[in-house]
């Protein structure tokens, strides 16, 4: 139910990717404007991965789940039926200001409900379907598209979030209690989001997953470049490339869910971050001596993700138990860095996928910065004092009385 939910954000950007030229001829707009459509989700996704935390924080997990799915599903039905571009981006936007309630509010669910071990298990079954959701997408986009046209791309997500909604509708719990929940009041969610965003040891947590990942990133924004000019490959076969990385991801998670209750935190960390260093300096000297291709190019990629799956789990707990009253906050704040540095790492990459020696040096970088940064997470959090993860935000003024 909850893997259900963190896939609906990846689902809703890459199945509708292979029909984006027939969108365009269908409400005559230009390529451009209809690229407007995945920016018009987007911004409103990144918005609002900082709002849905704190609101469940003061109205409960369940309740903002269920709204925001359901207003999911009213946004994709209005997808079926727009008659104009201009409409299409109305609804996209409303469908990005919704679709990442169920990801970032589940996450808060997974440390409501269960602590050390299981947590890990949930997570990483979690991790496994986000991973899976955007290679699959976009073959089923396309399988749509060619059998039953633009609008059944919509229908299909319109049916997904209907059933997730009814999953959540039925058997989902609320996992807080009314006497844990937090004031939505304007200045104690400021002050919680600066105390937030401003401890060292979530900030390196959050810099660190987001940097691990942008080791990965840089080859998926720059897969037109890499597949069809690097590899010499047609534009149907990105599978070579969007694979063996979903597949890394999916190995990793798997076995960090294997791990739970057997493997130290510690170990997991270190066996990741050891696996993404060898592959990066495989990768780094693949690229200057040998040409690119298969399977050669992409073999490094398919490990690195594996390690870097295995690490995602544990880091995310480690994070989110800094703040053990306000997970739902700080589950928003996490989401919102990794969504912004993926926006970064898009704008970087035009500099640097003409050379599969740059990416690879691109690649190089984000897992030196992304692993100092995790052991800056962990010294700070076994430091204690100002980064005790046990010492909760500061209480609204009304709350105290």
């Amino acid at each position: 139910m909850l893997a259900a939910l963190s896939a609906v954000g990846p689902l809703s950007v890459d199945t509708y990717l292979p029909s984006m030229t027939e969108i365009g001829r269908a409400l005559n707009a230009s390529p451009v404007t209809v690229q407007q459509t995945l920016t018009a989700y987007m911004l409103p996704f990144a918005v609002m991965t900082l709002w849905h935390g704190a609101i469940s924080d003061s109205l409960g997990r369940r309740r903002v789940i269920l709204w925001g799915t359901g207003l999911y599903v009213l946004a994709s039905l209005g997808c079926v039926f727009v008659r104009s571009i201009e409409m299409l981006m109305v609804f996209r936007a409303l469908q990005g200001m919704t679709a990442g309630a169920g990801m970032v509010v589940g996450r808060a669910v997974v440390r409501d409900l269960h602590d050390g071990p299981e947590a890990q298990r949930l997570m990483s079954q979690v991790t496994l379907v986000f991973a899976l959701a955007p290679a699959i997408a976009p073959i089923l986009g396309g399988w749509l598209q060619v059998s039953l046209g633009w609008r059944s791309v919509f229908v299909f997500l319109l049916l997904f979030g209907s059933l997730a909604w009814l999953l959540c509708r039925v058997y989902l719990p609320e996992t807080l209690a009314p006497e844990k929940r937090q004031a939505l009041h304007a200045g104690y969610l400021a002050r919680s989001y600066t105390e937030v965003l401003t401890r060292p040891a979530f900030v390196a947590a959050c810099v660190a997953m987001t940097l691990n990942f942008a080791g990965i990133f840089f080859y998926i924004v720059s897969a037109p470049v890499y597949v069809m000019q690097h590899l010499h490959l047609p534009a149907t076969q990105f599978a070579w490339l969007f694979g063996p990385i979903t597949l890394g991801m999916a190995a990793g998670a798997w076995a960090s869910s294997r791990s739970a209750g057997r493997v130290s935190a510690g170990t997991l960390i270190r066996t990741g971050y050891a696996v993404m260093v060898a592959m990066t300096l495989v990768n780094l000297l693949l690229s200057r001596w040998t040409k690119p291709g298969i399977p050669w190019s992409v073999a490094p990629l398919l490990v690195y993700s594996f390690g870097m799956s295995l690490i995602f789990p544990t880091l995310t707990i480690s994070a989110l138990d800094l703040f053990p009253t306000q997970r739902g906050l700080a589950a928003s704040c996490q989401s919102f860095v990794q969504t912004a540095g993926a926006a970064l790492i898009a704008m970087i990459a035009p500099a640097v996928w003409d050379s599969v020696g740059a990416l690879s040096y691109a690649q190089l970088a984000c897992i030196a910065t992304g692993g100092s940064c995790c052991a800056l997470h962990f010294a700070l959090r076994n430091k204690g004092g100002s980064e005790d993860p046990g010492r909760p935000l500061a209480q609204p003024a009304a709350a105290s009385e």
